[in-house]
C-alpha cells in the first residue's frame, strides 16, 4: 500500500506481525530489517497500527524493491474485507480468548471497512477435538492470546461483515502433534524469544527445555523434556519476563 504523507511517497506494509506486551519486538525487528534490506538505499520507520499490527514504512530509490522484500519475508495482512477470498488461507493471531462460549475468535489483520475478526465457530471445533465447551478448549490446549494460526476461510458475507474460518490442514495438524505427543509445553506471548531464553539460563532451567521454536516476532513455544512439569517452570520463569503471558500443555 502506498501513502502520500505529505513529504513525498511512502511505501507502507503491514506486516503479519504484532508488537505488544513488553514491545521487545521493535528492536528485534529492526534488526531483522537491517539484515534483509540494509544495503539498500532505503530508510524505514516501524509503528503499530490498529490492534497491535506491525507498519513497516520505507522511503528512497530502493522502496519498492524493500516492500517486495519484506513482505515476502513477513508476509502482508489483507487490509480489506473483500481482500479476503473463501477456501484461500491466511495467517492470524488467536484473540480474545474466553469471551465467548460459540467459538474462538482470530484476528486476521481486516480493517476495512471497519475492523473485523474472523470466527472459528464452536461446532467446527467439536469435530476436531471432541465435545467440550471452548473454554476448556482453550486451558487444555494452553491457547493465548496472540497464538499465530494458519486459517483458512469458510465463508465471506459481505452485507452482515461476517467471517468465518477453519485451522487450515497444516495447522490443524500442528496442534494436534501439540496436544499428543505426551510432552508438557509452553506457549509464551508477549516478550521476544531472546528474553525468554535470558530467563531460563538465569533460572538453570535451560537444561529442562527439549526444543525452543519461534511462532512469531513476539510468540515462543517450548517443548519441555519428560519428566519436566509446565507450572514449575511457569513459577520460575515468570517473574522475569512480566510482560509476557503464559499457557501451558499439561501431561
Amino acid at each position: 500500500m502506498d501513502l502520500n504523507l505529505g513529504d513525498g511517497r511512502m511505501r507502507e506494509v503491514v506486516i503479519l506481525e504484532k508488537v505488544y506486551g513488553d514491545r521487545s519486538g521493535f528492536h528485534k525487528l529492526n534488526r531483522k530489517l537491517k539484515a534483509l534490506i540494509g544495503e539498500l538505499d532505503v530508510e524505514w520507520k516501524l509503528s503499530a497500527v490498529e490492534k497491535n499490527w506491525v507498519k513497516v514504512s520505507l522511503k528512497g530509490e530502493d522502496e519498492e524493491v524493500a516492500g517486495n522484500l519484506v513482505r515476502d519475508e513477513f508476509g502482508e495482512v489483507p487490509y480489506s474485507l473483500r481482500a479476503l477470498k473463501e477456501g484461500m488461507t491466511y495467517g492470524g493471531r488467536l484473540i480474545d480468548l474466553g469471551k465467548v462460549g460459540y467459538g474462538v475468535y482470530a484476528d486476521v489483520g481486516v480493517f476495512k471497512p471497519r475492523p473485523k475478526d474472523a470466527l472459528i465457530p464452536l461446532h467446527y471445533l467439536k469435530e476436531c477435538f471432541g465435545d467440550m465447551p471452548v473454554r476448556e478448549m482453550i486451558g487444555k490446549f494452553g491457547w493465548v492470546d496472540n497464538l499465530p494460526v494458519e486459517l483458512t476461510i469458510s465463508s465471506v458475507q459481505f452485507g452482515a461483515r461476517e467471517i468465518e474460518a477453519r485451522f487450515s490442514d497444516a495447522q490443524l495438524k500442528r496442534i494436534m502433534s501439540w496436544i499428543s505427543d505426551g510432552y508438557d509445553k509452553l506457549f509464551i506471548a508477549g516478550t521476544v524469544s531472546e528474553n525468554v531464553e535470558r530467563a531460563l539460563v538465569e533460572t538453570g532451567h535451560g537444561r529442562d527445555v527439549r526444543r525452543m521454536e519461534e511462532l512469531g516476532l513476539m510468540e515462543t513455544l517450548l517443548v519441555l523434556k519428560k519428566g519436566t512439569q509446565a507450572p514449575g517452570i511457569i513459577r520460575e520463569i515468570g517473574p522475569l519476563i512480566r510482560g509476557a503471558v503464559i499457557g501451558a500443555v499439561k501431561f
